[in-house]
């Protein structure tokens, strides 16, 4: 979704945020590099700006559960808006799932590989913590008692989905969430419309209300990163740009290397491929929005493409909303980086929690300016990470945005292009124009 300004403001909502956190990390530079952060006056200001940040916080968490709900029942059953879930369908959700993961593994990989949150003191950091002390501390008690192995997998289905919910259970409300979406692809009445369309209004409520929590963030983003920067200093700084680096790196790789091959196998020339959909790849990472791209993805794969409109209409459609490779990426990379800044060590099993619910996300995230930060602080809370972390990287966050998306806007013209395979009235890749 675009960040249209709305009455007399002609700044946008992403410029907002760059000076919020400009300043709040400059300020909080010159703090740490002068007076100090166990100055009083800083202990009291920050006593101030850290609540100011929570509430932010909040208003997130008080949102997310319904928001992952609704977008993630829609996403399914939009998967049998044909006749049924048949060939397309169930190839188009394959390949999603294939290739959400694959992307998260890559994420994953490279944030153990470089690690680009390690090297940060421990005291430092448990500094920040303590500004927080009561809500982090029962973040990391239930990490720490988060059921492993064979309890893990039995705790994906829950029992009670309304005490899952009130226990932020994330797996086990996701799972009841696509058991209903299935349930509604399957059962064709008028009353499963009816309650589809309900669905459909709670999700459009929900982004309705994030969008308004998210013109908070460039207050909060001052918040959070005044008091990080009063800790950590310039150490903030390099991590913060060795975290933005790996994630830039990881989308290119997903982009360039694994779409290439995916293409190749699929018959098509990945550079006459590439240079077919640059327009569609320019309008998303100017909008960073993928329903603003849609109209224009239909058009390159009906006009420059030349994939059969069964196929790209459903395809793309459904994509907006659950293809989203670039935002199941960015979630993975974003929860290690903060493991590995607060000094959190992750599990196996839990980073295959993580890989797990991500790829979940990349299919439930609403397509909000910063719509993915809310999953990245739930899973945070799930493995014991801060989620008051998250504030370090919503100043970045907007550059970051826009290239998830057109990770995730282009990952949709693949899917639609594998998903083309084999079926009627399929192009020769020959004809692409260039």
């Amino acid at each position: 979704m675009t960040d249209a300004p709305s009455g007399k403001s002609k700044l946008p909502l992403h410029w907002k945020m760059v000076i919020g956190f400009m300043a709040g990390l400059v300020l909080g530079l010159i703090v740490h590099s002068t007076v100090g952060a166990d100055a009083g006056w800083v202990k009291t200001l920050t006593g101030i700006t850290q609540p100011a940040g929570n509430i932010f916080l909040r208003l997130i968490f008080m949102l997310v559960l319904p928001l992952l709900f609704s977008a993630l029942v829609v996403g399914i059953s939009e998967m049998g808006d044909v006749r049924s879930l048949g060939r397309i369908g169930w190839k188009t959700l394959g390949y999603t799932i294939l290739a959400s993961g694959i992307a998260v593994v890559l994420g994953l990989v490279l944030v153990n590989v470089l690690k680009p949150g390690t090297g940060t003191d421990p005291a430092t950091a448990q500094q920040m913590l303590a500004a927080g002390a009561d809500r982090a501390q029962a973040i990391i008690s239930k990490g720490k008692d988060a059921p492993g192995g064979a309890d893990m997998l039995l705790s994906i289905v829950p029992s009670n989905v309304v005490s899952a919910a009130a226990d932020d259970q994330i797996m086990g409300v996701m799972f009841f969430a696509l058991m209903v979406g299935v349930g509604v692809v399957l059962t064709r009445t008028e009353k499963t419309a009816v309650f589809r369309n309900a669905v459909e209004g709670l999700f459009e409520i929900s982004m309705t209300l994030i969008t308004l929590v998210i013109r908070l963030a460039p207050y909060a983003v001052f918040c959070f990163m005044f008091n990080l920067a009063a800790l950590f200093g310039w150490d903030l700084l390099l991590k913060l740009g060795a975290y933005v680096g790996v994630v830039v790196l990881a989308l290119a790789i997903h982009m360039f290397v694994v779409y290439s091959a995916l293409l190749k196998w699929a018959g098509w020339s990945p550079v006459k491929w590439f240079g077919a959909v640059r327009e569609v790849m320019v309008l998303s990472f100017s909008t960073a929005s993928s329903n603003a791209t849609l109209p224009t993805s239909l058009r390159v794969a009906e006009e420059n493409l030349h994939l059969p409109r069964k196929v790209s209409r459903f395809v793309l459609t459904v994509g907006a909303t659950a293809n989203q490779n670039g935002t199941a990426l960015f979630e993975g990379v974003t929860v290690l980086f903060l493991a590995q800044f607060f000094g959190v060590e992750l599990s196996i099993t839990q980073q295959l929690t993580v890989m797990f619910v991500c790829i979940l996300g990349g299919i439930g995230t609403a397509g909000v300016p910063a719509g993915s930060l809310p999953v990245v602080a739930l899973i945070c809370g799930m493995v014991g990470v801060p989620p008051e972390g998250i504030g370090i990287i919503l100043g970045v966050d907007r550059f970051l945005d826009m290239c998830r998306t057109t990770l995730n806007t282009t990952g949709d013209l693949v899917l639609s292009t594998l998903v083309s395979k084999g079926e009627k009235d399929e192009p020769d890749p020959d004809v692409v124009t260039a």
